[in-house]
């Protein structure tokens, strides 16, 4: 049985008989004729009986063309769906992320430009989300630090200053800029280890000999700031993800340049996706890149760099 057969067949019973289908699908009679006649001797079945000069449906073709009609409508809604996806009208793009922050802004820009594309969100830490990405759990990576990997293209997004935070009755409230050699010996609540924020603010202090007094490690911001609320010691946050709060004073960072950094990460073997490279444009304009490689695509790179 060829496809061929069956569409021939499905033409003819719909059309009312072969002369009608071969002038409404500009096909000739003998073909269709040679292909039904070819898939009834196959099966050994008969599709067609004659009614005086004209050829009706048997039994067994009325049956079949019940599956067909089925078949083709599939058929055509397979084909609908492929267009949509094409253009961009529907589908599902699966994104992993550290943290809310970034992504939030990303999905926001690409919703507004593609409203037919379902978005799902996963928050996880930096081995989670990377793991989803190389296991194609996720298509894209929203991530802080990637170290060098032949497989992944890595696309520099945003960075942003880390800055102290202190309870308002802190000696340091009043400041306008803190240099780190001033947190000598303060009391720190800091990141969890593995934390690129933590270890962007430890770098820094390392080289300028400062060596605050760790007090705590908690793996959440919000409780580092209950804490920090509570009296418990200072801490340290990206100054984008701050939320201003009347018991707290953010202080940035006088005399070093400590950052945290946001890049999307993806398969190299995937950047010909046409759902992934439409999230890359919208991040493109979203972070407003002014270079862009050959094919369209944001200057991207393997190299390792602190983030979040």
């Amino acid at each position: 049985m060829r496809y061929t057969q069956l569409r021939s067949f499905h033409n003819v019973a719909n059309a009312g008989g072969f002369n009608a289908a071969a002038e409404a699908f500009n096909i000739s009679q003998p073909t269709l004729t040679a292909q039904i006649g070819a898939l009834e001797g196959e099966f050994g079945v008969e599709l067609f009986v004659k009614r005086g000069r004209r050829r009706e449906l048997s039994d067994t073709g009325r049956q079949l063309l019940a599956i067909t009609t089925r078949l083709f409508a599939e058929e055509a809604e397979a084909l609908a769906f492929l267009t949509e996806t094409r253009e961009l009208r529907t589908g599902r793009l699966s994104i992993g992320a550290v943290g809310p922050f970034h992504v939030t802004e990303m999905l926001a820009a690409f919703n507004q430009a593609y409203p037919g594309i379902e978005l799902a969100v996963k928050i996880g830490n930096s081995t989670e989300v990377l793991d989803d990405l190389i296991s194609y759990r996720c298509d894209v990576a929203v991530l802080a630090y990637i170290d060098e990997d032949d497989r992944l293209l890595t696309i520099p997004y945003r960075r942003h200053p880390v800055a102290v935070f202190v309870r308002r009755d802190h000696r340091l409230a009043g400041r306008r800029s803190v240099r780190l050699t001033e947190l000598d010996g303060e009391p720190v609540i800091a990141r969890e280890r593995g934390s690129t924020t933590r270890r962007a603010f430890e770098s820094a202090l390392a080289k300028t000999g400062t060596k605050p007094r760790l007090v705590m490690e908690i793996g959440s911001r919000e409780a580092i700031r209950e804490a920090v609320i509570r009296g418990l010691g200072i801490s340290y946050v990206s100054e984008a993800e701050f939320v201003p709060d009347d018991t707290l004073r953010l202080i940035p960072i006088e005399g070093a340049e400590v950052y945290t950094y946001a890049h999307v990460v993806l398969l190299r073997q995937r950047q010909t996706s046409r759902i992934i490279r439409a999230f890359l444009e919208v991040v493109h304009r979203t972070r407003g890149l002014s270079t862009l490689t050959c094919g369209g695509m944001p200057e991207a790179s393997n190299t390792g760099a602190q983030d979040q």
